[in-house]
């Protein structure tokens, strides 16, 4: 398989910068754990079949210490026991979030109240950002088909660090 064209982030002039500032703020802006927040991108990537996405964020939450039985079961998180109440919130809005043509009421008042139990205002935000932002990543990268590989570690903050202690 190759890539169709370079990807768009790398070619188009501060498009890389951008999308990169939107993921920071979304993940910056309220208190979410990191593991929740990656848990959230990893899910999203593999609806929309990113694989850049899916090595990426699973490489993050291994070297965050994540147990590989959380990391294994992410698709299957309804029928897992290893997610909290609020990570099941997140990843049911991330869900929705990300399949909106999927029923004619995207993102349910009953997934959007499970979301506001767990998370405040400020939470919610940011994770409609990040939902967003890493639905804009997937688009990009499976439009363009890019391939994933040891590449992706050179975006990856402690990845050459957790590499050489293994």
């Amino acid at each position: 398989m190759e890539p169709r064209i370079d990807s768009p982030v790398m070619s188009v002039p501060g498009a890389l910068a951008a999308l990169q500032r939107l993921s920071t703020v979304a993940s910056h802006h309220a208190e979410i754990p990191e593991s929740t927040r990656l848990f959230v991108a990893l899910r999203a990537s593999q609806i929309n079949g990113c694989s850049v996405c899916c090595d990426m964020h699973s490489r993050e939450l291994k070297i965050l210490g994540e147990p590989d039985e959380r990391i294994f079961t992410l698709a299957a998180w309804r029928e897992a026991s290893y997610f909290s109440d609020a990570e099941r919130a997140a990843l049911a809005l991330t869900e929705a979030a990300t399949r909106l043509a999927d029923r004619p009421d995207p993102v349910p008042d009953e997934v959007w109240a499970q979301a506001a139990r767990h998370y405040d205002e400020a939470q919610l935000a940011s994770l409609v950002l990040a939902i967003a932002s890493i639905n804009a990543w997937n688009r990009i990268n499976a439009t363009t088909r890019q391939i994933t590989g040891e590449w992706v570690t050179q975006f990856i903050p402690g990845a050459e660090a957790a590499a050489s202690a293994a």
